[in-house]
């Protein structure tokens, strides 16, 4: 079994999520590894589900991209039959089934999501693991560099920070997990959501904020 996961295309990775006053902030780097070899240095891992609703992705490539396939297809097939969109609360339900469910076969899901999104209750935040596990946090860091991750969100974190600040954190906190594991690198993608929409920033963008003081 280990051996099989070895050979298995991961996304390292470091994702970083955290709730601000006025949404929330998914980052994340953008290397994926095989083994002990850098495999692709510019893999998307934050991925729309639907508007406002955001999910980012650590572990096997190709569970993560056949499960995210069948939850679009599921929140998008709720939305059809009710005239309306899945809550994220609701979404982070649908996907810890779908986790759940995998629990008893021979390779289980070999997975971690992180679930951000806004809607008529507000921002939410979830991670989501293979077992099944579902957690609601204000800030939240998987993957092989989420300890380095950690350090930097545990001393600066505050929910009463604004968008600019929020962002600047988060990259810091991808940025660092970078400098320390060998599994994340390559680039910052990051997608901040609001009651307006989501954006995603530029490299230029990412590059700037890289530049600012602590």
């Amino acid at each position: 079994m280990q051996e099989q996961q070895k050979d298995v295309l991961k996304t390292g990775t470091t994702t970083v999520g955290l709730v601000f006053k006025d949404g929330v902030i998914l980052a994340a780097d953008k290397r994926a590894s095989m083994g002990y070899m850098i495999a692709h240095k510019n893999v998307q891992k934050i991925h729309e589900v639907f508007e406002n609703a955001l999910i980012t992705i650590a572990g096997g490539v190709g569970d993560a991209q056949m499960l995210l396939r069948y939850i679009r297809a599921e929140a998008k097939l709720y939305e059809l039959t009710n005239k309306r969109k899945l809550s994220i609360s609701s979404l982070s339900n649908l996907v810890a089934h779908v986790l759940y469910g995998g629990r008893n076969q021979f390779m289980p899901y070999y997975v971690q999501f992180l679930l951000g999104g806004y809607d008529s209750h507000g921002v939410s935040l979830f991670v989501l693991g293979a077992d099944g596990a579902r957690l609601e946090d204000e800030f939240i860091s998987t993957g092989s560099g989420s300890v380095f991750a950690y350090g930097v969100l545990q001393d600066h974190y505050s929910k009463d920070l604004d968008e600019q600040s929020a962002t600047h954190l988060a990259v810091r906190a991808v940025h660092a997990a970078i400098q320390r594991d060998m599994a994340s690198g390559d680039g910052i993608a990051l997608a901040i959501i609001t009651q307006k929409g989501t954006k995603f920033l530029s490299k230029k963008e990412i590059e700037k904020l890289l530049k600012q003081p602590a």
